[in-house]
């Protein structure tokens, strides 16, 4: 299939997601691969935040980790719960209990949506925050 344009790319990655069984079966190099053409032709913050959780997930933890402190020091996507949140996760996943519930506790106050601002104080309260 020859990928042209963000639509493509972005159906591309849909498509990667929705045949993986589960996150840990994904293929988070197709997935890095595409989110990495994706951000060279439409670059942005929420896409560099996608492929930092791709690195996460195929480099290890930290490396998606390092890459995601640096995005929220850049402030790009202050106001968006999904910078946090992606931090939390990949804490959490590294044993990082204090920092997951940091993260945690910024994401619920960002979140907007309401399916949001249930499901983070409850990933909060599992990580003991």
């Amino acid at each position: 299939m020859r990928l042209d344009g963000a639509y493509a790319l972005r159906a591309a990655i849909a498509e990667v997601h929705a045949e993986a069984p589960s996150a840990t079966a994904t293929d988070w190099p197709q997935i890095l691969g595409l989110s990495d053409a994706l951000q060279r032709i439409e670059p942005s913050a929420v896409i560099a935040l996608h492929c930092a959780v791709a690195v996460g997930r195929r480099n290890g933890l930290e490396a998606g980790l390092a890459l995601i402190e640096a995005l929220l020091s850049l402030r790009a996507l202050a106001d968006f719960h999904a910078e946090p949140s992606a931090a939390a996760d990949l804490c959490h996943r590294a044993g990082r209990i204090r920092c997951a519930a940091a993260h945690y506790r910024a994401a619920a106050a960002l979140a907007r949506q309401e399916p949001k601002r249930r499901f983070l104080p409850q990933r909060l309260a599992k990580v003991g925050g």
